[in-house]
């Protein structure tokens, strides 16, 4: 059974910081990627940042330079660390996994950026 535990969100002021972290237990398969997305409140869930198997990361226009996404292979934990948090960083931040039979998704971790 697939398990998927996120931690690190929490309430920060603007100009903070925050680490989340995405740990996946019971996969079976290869993993390609694993990536954060959020969705804020009113808007549809949009992708923040993926980064593969090789290293390879890519990101939202808005994110970039203030978040960087890394990856533990040897024990399948994703952490995304983001800088500079404005208002607007407000969302419910999810984890993705994709092997290469099926993806799956962690439960949320609320992210909330006070001005």
């Amino acid at each position: 059974q697939v398990h998927m535990v996120e931690s690190g969100g929490g309430l920060v002021q603007a100009g903070g910081s925050l680490r989340l972290s995405c740990a996946a237990s019971g996969i079976i398969g290869y993993i390609n990627s694993m990536g954060w997305y959020r969705r804020a409140p009113g808007k549809q869930r949009e992708l923040v940042a993926r980064i593969t198997s090789g290293g390879s990361a890519n990101y939202a226009d808005s994110v970039k330079g203030r978040f960087t996404i890394s990856r533990d292979n040897a024990k399948n934990t994703a952490y995304l660390q983001m800088n500079s948090l404005k208002p607007e960083d407000t969302a419910v931040y999810y984890c993705n996994l994709e092997t290469s039979l099926q993806g799956f998704w962690g439960q949320g971790t609320q992210v909330t950026v006070s001005s």
